[in-house]
């Protein structure tokens, strides 16, 4: 672990449209829910995990967090606002956030890679965010590392104008790309993919 504390933010409080009727959140891989997966992972290189989600979800997710076996703080961020896209989610869970730096990863990258999300620490420092280009060209932004203090301000900006594009938020920072290359080198690109939908999540469990 690092000097400098590092905070992980859970996005989860999507209403998971694409997956059918049941919280993706709370889908089960090798018995244990994709929230739970995602959260056991962070906590293997961050100091605090604070899990974005809605008032509604919250028991479930406590239940089976609970069942993991971690020594660092969870707590979560209920959007006052449900519904309002990933940008949303950030900026409201940074408000409660007191490291310079946090990873933000999705509920749904169940294969996320702590190794990886601690090279991006590394590559965000100085910067404002470090973020994984994929092999077609485009950014990760949901598995990427932000300056807590500048993406709260843009984010607060972009958000005031109705603007909630994560890749735009990164266009308004000082990002540092990691190239397909580099991150093919540093893990697999199964940690990078979202399981958006229950044919993606059946293929892979």
């Amino acid at each position: 672990m690092t000097d400098h504390p590092r905070t992980g933010v859970v996005l989860a409080g999507g209403y998971s449209t694409r997956f059918g009727e049941a919280d993706k959140a709370l889908a089960e891989i090798d018995s244990i829910p994709m929230v739970a997966r995602v959260v056991n992972r962070l906590s293997e290189v961050v100091d605090s995990i604070v899990v974005s989600c809605r008032d509604d979800q919250q028991p479930g997710f406590e239940r089976s967090i609970s069942e993991l076996d971690l020594d660092l703080p969870v707590r979560f961020a209920i959007d006052p606002e449900p519904d309002r896209g990933p940008l949303a989610g950030i900026k409201h869970s940074f408000d409660t956030v007191d490291s310079t730096y946090a990873a933000v990863v999705a509920c749904d990258m169940p294969f996320v890679d702590p190794a990886f999300i601690a090279f991006l620490f590394d590559q965000a420092g100085g910067h404002d965010a470090a973020v994984p280009e994929l092999e077609d060209g485009h950014q990760q932004p949901m598995q990427a590392v932000y300056h807590v203090g500048r993406t709260v301000t843009v984010a607060t900006q972009r958000l005031a104008a109705d603007s909630r594009s994560l890749h735009g938020t990164l266009s308004e920072l000082d990002t540092v790309v990691i190239p397909p290359t580099t991150v093919s080198d540093r893990t697999t690109w199964r940690s990078l993919h979202d399981l958006n939908s229950r044919d993606e999540f059946d293929r892979v469990t």
